[in-house]
């Protein structure tokens, strides 16, 4: 269970009012699964409660941007999370760590250190779980409403070269969700 903290008041009262009704993916149910996620793999980690905390932060505000704009959106979450990570009490060297997180975020993913590898494989988690088809299913249905033209065979051709490339970065998701990506991608390919 996530804490009720004002940040996540915060973060949830901004998403679910200021996001577009067609982002059925990168809404506020994806971010509180990234919030979740990034304290489970940072638990299994053993990472700190300070770098748990700055996770938690990232994890919110990683897909804020989504309110300004799609493409370039991890630039406007930075922006975001600079104005207003001061009134919930982090310190300038905090909201500095915060944004190298949420920048880290960005595809193709390039993580630095071990809160990075945490929270970009929280980000993509849901690859390596049964529910990868619904997942993507979402996000299909949200690219495709904002471009008509993307047809579920082209998809399903992206969908392929992404996870092809994709690697999770921490050990946990290495042992406990590359098999069950790796099971997916068998099936699009399958079915493509």
């Amino acid at each position: 269970m996530l804490p009720d903290t004002p940040l996540k008041i915060w973060t949830e009262n901004l998403l679910t009012t200021l996001l577009p009704e067609n982002y059925v993916y990168h809404n506020w149910e994806h971010t509180l699964y990234v919030a979740e996620k990034s304290l489970e793999i940072g638990q299994a980690q053993k990472l700190t409660e300070k770098d748990k905390r700055l996770l938690f932060a990232a994890s919110l505000l990683h897909d804020v941007g989504y309110i300004c704009k799609y493409k370039g959106h991890e630039k406007e979450s930075c922006e975001v999370a600079k104005n207003n990570l001061r009134t919930f009490g982090y310190s300038e060297e905090e909201t500095d760590e915060i944004l190298d997180l949420i920048m880290a975020t960005k595809t193709p993913q390039h993580p630095k250190n071990m809160l990075q590898r945490v929270i970009c494989d929280a980000d993509l988690e849901y690859l390596g779980t049964e529910n990868a088809e619904a997942f993507s299913q979402k996000l299909f249905k949200e690219l495709h409403s904002l471009n008509p033209d993307l047809s579920l065979e082209e998809w399903n051709k992206n969908q392929v070269s992404f996870i092809s490339k994709h690697h999770y970065h921490t050990a946990y998701c290495k042992k406990n969700k590359e098999p069950l990506k790796q099971q997916y991608l068998n099936k699009i390919m399958k079915n493509s």
